[in-house]
């Protein structure tokens, strides 16, 4: 117990006290959520405390309209009262980092969620990121090993991409992330679960904040039911983590769950500041923030460190035009597409092969697994698209070679693509068991 407070104690010796008179601010107008503020000038992203009788309120500039600042806050509008006392705290957008993180579950705020001591974080990143230029970033070139098979041999990642799992809802993104997370070794992995349901931010903690991977992970938390600056701020700093780590020269592997509840969180606010929307209800500035936060993964040629980017898209009513999902596939370095079809059959992991790809596989693969992927993609493919014929028995065998030889191995194929979900299938073996598959 003294030994987790002594860098605290460490810390309070070394602070500065600060003698400057400190400004404040007064709550004039509360709609919707959205508090006007007078009296004080502050920037976008700067954080205040509001007082009220029994305590304070945490509250974020969000804008400013006609000499008054527009804030939200961090949580609910109970006891807030008009002219309540608004005081500057922190620095304007800059987020905690630091090797004190590891083995940690925080809030968006960086406040320990795990029951464990307060965080001494002696670092600070910007929460915007570390702009770089385009040459500035090293090309994806050494296959990252995710531990599911399928992937790895037939959508094989690489180290420094970013990669989208797209899918409706109940198909199976977070047991396809439990799964990465628990098969994959990379040296940090940061982990952001924003906008999600309690009990599974509760789950994860407790299967992989445990045991040796404790101590190289970082879990960043925003359920659904928190304000939407919140949970955007959720995602920037476990994104801001992960660069923190990437500029020490570690290779980090970020997974955000989901990128979908971080624009209905971009949306909310862009909403509640009068902006009007576009694309199926979605503001500009909401889509611009997936692409923001997607850009800020990958190889970083100064230090040699990277971050390989693992998102979730939640597309809605299984739309895989959903403005979400389209932004998302646009700006991402590949995509895996979970089929609601073949998770109903039964199959899981519910890779629809034939809809996934990565970008960066021919760069990383030998030409011989290349082809072996492509044969077994063509089987896919072929059996998929006869399959209502095969099934009420209109097809005659021997009329199409190709499909007569996706018929026979259909069964093979589509014990492939399943794996049981405790179960880490390495690269070597993957890609081992896809040649054999395809020499049959």
């Amino acid at each position: 117990m003294l030994n987790g407070a002594l860098p605290l104690l460490a810390r309070c010796e070394e602070a500065q006290p600060d003698f400057a008179p400190r400004r404040y601010g007064l709550v004039t107008a509360c709609d919707g959520g959205l508090l006007e503020v007078s009296g004080l000038s502050l920037p976008i992203g700067a954080q205040c405390r509001i007082a009220h009788g029994s305590g304070s309120l945490l509250a974020e500039t969000i804008g400013f309209r006609a000499g008054r600042m527009l804030m939200m806050l961090l949580g609910d509008t109970v006891l807030l009262r008009p002219g309540a006392r608004v005081r500057p705290e922190g620095r304007p957008g800059m987020l905690p980092v630091g090797e004190a993180f590891l083995g940690r579950a925080v809030d968006g705020e960086g406040l320990p969620i795990d029951g464990g001591l307060p965080i001494a974080a002696r670092a600070e990143w910007p929460s915007g990121g570390v702009r770089s230029g385009a040459l500035d970033r090293a090309p994806v070139r050494e296959p990252f090993d995710v531990g599911v098979r399928a992937l790895n041999a037939l959508t094989t990642f690489g180290v420094g991409q970013r990669i989208g799992v797209m899918a409706g809802s109940g198909v199976g993104k977070s047991v396809l992330l439990d799964m990465i997370a628990h098969g994959t070794e990379a040296e940090i992995v940061i982990v952001g679960l924003i906008g999600e349901r309690a009990r599974e931010v509760s789950d994860f903690v407790e299967k992989h904040m445990s045991g040796p991977r404790r101590a190289r992970s970082v879990v960043v938390a925003v359920p659904a039911d928190h304000a939407p600056n919140l949970r955007i701020r959720g995602a920037m700093l476990a994104t801001s983590m992960a660069e923190y780590f990437r500029a020490a020269g570690h290779q980090v592997l970020l997974i955000m769950d989901s990128l979908t509840r971080v624009a209905h969180a971009g949306r909310e606010i862009a909403l509640l500041l009068g902006e009007p929307g576009a694309a199926r209800g979605y503001p500009p500035s909401a889509l611009a923030t997936i692409t923001k936060l997607v850009e800020r993964a990958g190889n970083s040629a100064a230090s040699g460190g990277s971050v390989t980017g693992l998102y979730t898209v939640l597309a809605d009513g299984d739309n895989q035009d959903d403005p979400v999902v389209d932004t998302a596939r646009a700006i991402l370095d590949g995509h895996v597409v979970l089929s609601r079809d073949l998770a109903q059959r039964g199959q899981y992991p519910a890779i629809d092969i034939a809809a996934s790809l990565s970008r960066v596989m021919n760069d990383i693969v030998d030409p011989l697994h290349q082809a072996d992927a492509r044969a077994f993609r063509a089987l896919i493919a072929t059996y998929e698209a006869n399959r209502d014929l095969v099934l009420m028995g209109a097809y005659r065998a021997g009329a199409d070679p190709q499909l007569d030889r996706a018929i026979a191995m259909h069964g093979a194929l589509t014990a492939f693509l399943s794996q049981p979900q405790r179960e880490v299938v390495p690269m070597e073996r993957s890609v081992a068991e896809l040649a054999a598959l395809m020499a049959a």
